[in-house]
């Protein structure tokens, strides 16, 4: 089977190895691919739609992967499919539930799916917005409604820093389009967790639920990020709480895209907030996480390519892979100064010391090669991650630790407190 796998980053790193695992692969093109993928298939540079659809049809590609959520929203996957090639990843309309939060928040009020409270205001709906948030309680979530990188959300405690929020949305557009819209969320407490289920459409199989960290600052301080690091699997997602998450959450929500005539084959990420053993919705979108699929995909077994083609040609394999008892944590080093200004372009040393130790995994993220050397080129840079054979995750912890501590790049930055949560 020939695959292309559509991303550059650590999620793509992540997705290139397990497809390259399988006994199914023949030929596995990553567009365009970083320095880690290169060493797993065949890095191509092309970037633009059009493109992708061109290069799979000369070179009869039978499974696309879609990695990063902007070529879904706007619309891969259908023009892949108008060609009949199968494609892992859902189509423009159904992608709209990361693409447009106010369409999210709509389809989880219309299908009685769990989450927080919320009203949407467009640009031209400044002075509504602000008498709407002079009523509210606080703290208030508000939320870029398009594609931010992650980035979007700010926790307002106080009626001013609500204010300011929402004319850095409206008046300074801080995420170009995406900030034309805004969500303003109530508050949810709990703790949070990310579920990934594969979908058909209609059947779907949920693989070890994560946690993320996205502040950039030790104990979830400072601005949000797109993940400073994640562990898995997450104690908090007991067997009896992800029954929940299937019931009262996956299930309305994939028959809802249904109704809708936006039928979701792909990857539905479950961003949730877990309080009391009850579950509710934080955000949804349409692809696999990052870094949360850097820690999920090294703790299954089986054939990882088949489960994808199985779900993209709409019959799912369920038991495609399974989950081993294991432990995995991965700490993102990232560029000082992430996720605002930093400087790139620095040598990265260390690399070479796990090329034959089984229980790390260095993913590449913000990287490029020069030569023989490996330099940094992004705000995200590697994620060190380590992965173990029994449920240890402070055991984990400390080799992931051991490991970042071995590897060096000019204003190297990492959280120290990375799965903290879950050992507790």
């Amino acid at each position: 089977m020939n695959v292309l796998l559509v991303g550059s980053g650590g999620r793509e790193h992540a997705l290139a190895i397990k497809l390259s695992q399988s006994p199914l692969l023949e030929k596995l093109y990553i567009a365009p691919g970083n320095p880690g993928t290169e060493k797993l298939g065949i890095n191509l540079s092309i970037k633009t739609n059009d493109d992708i659809v061109n290069f799979c049809i000369s070179d009869k590609i039978d499974l696309v992967v879609v990695g990063p959520e902007v070529p879904l929203v706007e619309g891969i996957a259908d023009k892949l499919r108008a060609h009949n090639i199968p494609v892992f990843g859902p189509n423009a309309d159904a992608a709209m539930i990361e693409g447009d939060k106010s369409f999210s928040k709509w389809l989880m009020e219309k299908y009685n799916i769990p989450t927080a409270g919320y009203k949407a205001f467009s640009k031209d709906e400044y002075d509504s917005s602000i008498n709407y948030l002079k009523t509210h309680s606080y703290p208030v979530v508000i939320k870029a409604s398009g594609l931010a990188a992650g980035k979007g959300v700010s926790i307002c405690n106080t009626f001013e820093e609500a204010k300011h929020i929402i004319e850095d949305n409206f008046n300074n557009l801080i995420f170009g389009h995406a900030s034309e819209k805004v969500v303003v969320e109530e508050f949810m407490n709990g703790e949070e967790a990310s579920v990934f289920a594969i979908t058909d459409g209609e059947n779907f199989v949920c693989l070890p639920a994560a946690q993320d960290h996205k502040r950039i600052g030790d104990n979830d301080t400072g601005k949000n990020t797109g993940g400073m690091g994640a562990y898995a699997p997450a104690p908090i997602v007991t067997d009896s709480l992800l029954k929940k998450v299937e019931y009262k959450i996956i299930k309305p929500t994939l028959k809802g895209l249904a109704s809708e005539g936006k039928k979701f084959v792909g990857c539905l990420y479950c961003g949730l907030m877990i309080e009391n053993g009850e579950p509710k919705v934080v955000e949804f979108n349409c692809r696999f996480g990052d870094p949360e699929t850097q820690v999920v995909l090294p703790l299954l077994e089986g054939d990882f390519l088949k489960l994808l083609y199985s779900a993209a040609n709409g019959n799912l394999d369920r038991d495609a892979v399974k989950f081993i008892n294991g432990s995995s944590v991965c700490v993102v080093a990232a560029s000082k100064g992430y996720p605002d200004k930093f400087e790139k372009g620095f040598e990265i040393t260390g690399l070479n010391n796990f090329d034959n130790d089984s229980e790390i995994i260095i993913y590449h993220s913000g990287t490029k090669s020069d030569g023989n050397k490996i330099l940094s080129n992004g705000g995200r840079v590697l994620g060190v991650t380590s992965v173990i054979k029994e449920n240890n995750l402070k055991l984990c912890k400390q080799k992931a630790y051991e490991a970042i501590n071995n590897i060096f790049f000019e204003n190297i930055y990492y959280r120290r407190d990375i799965a903290d949560k879950g050992i507790k």
